[in-house]
């Protein structure tokens, strides 16, 4: 499942800088082997690690970078960003980090889909939205990621972001935490074009 190699492409970013932050500002460090064989018993994240190579660094646009991975030998381009401010009622709660993805498979024909990896386990059957551009988009909800519900939306809601000064994520947590992550989306539609040269269809 893609969610498991995005999980794994952040830890590889992870590993490679002190920081997601020092990641993007620099190249991540060169992978020290490329596709190593799958060992059986290890569990599905580390199992895409292995099997890919750490993602590359192609270009910085205010807080999304662009970045272009071969994760079993397939072609992936992504633009990625973490949130400017995120919030949790009640208040300081601990989570994971959360990012935005819109990633682009081209041996798979999916071009720019959003998704989110939120920084905990969604309430099962909780409703979340993503509201970009005056427009609020239902997200469909699995473990720590959320997914547009209604496919024939993806499109308008891209352009949408393309266009808007930020995004905002409703989610609720496993344990009935509220949160609301704010992302600025200064410098997405320059990460998306570069992607595309990267990842043509």
């Amino acid at each position: 499942m893609f969610r498991r190699i995005l999980t794994a492409l952040v830890t590889a970013l992870v590993c490679a800088g002190a920081s997601l932050a020092q990641a993007q500002t620099a190249p991540p460090k060169p992978a020290k082997s490329a596709a190593k064989p799958e060992a059986k018993p290890a569990p599905p994240a580390a199992a895409a690690v292995a099997g890919a190579t750490e993602p590359t660094l192609i270009g910085q646009y205010g807080p999304w970078g662009a970045y272009t991975a071969t994760p079993n030998g397939k072609r992936v381009c992504f633009a990625l960003a973490k949130p400017t401010t995120s919030k949790t009622n009640p208040p300081n709660r601990p989570r994971d980090p959360a990012y935005a993805f819109v990633s682009t498979r081209p041996g798979e024909k999916v071009f720019n889909e959003v998704s989110v990896m939120i920084g905990y386990t969604l309430k099962p059957g909780s409703e979340s939205t993503l509201e970009v551009g005056g427009a609020s988009y239902a997200m469909y909800t699995q473990g720590d990621g959320l997914w547009i519900k209604n496919a024939a939306e993806e499109e308008q809601m891209v352009q949408a972001m393309r266009r808007a000064n930020d995004a905002v994520v409703k989610g609720v947590s496993a344990k009935g935490t509220e949160t609301v992550d704010t992302f600025s989306l200064k410098g997405l539609a320059q990460a998306l074009d570069r992607i595309a040269q990267d990842c043509k269809r």
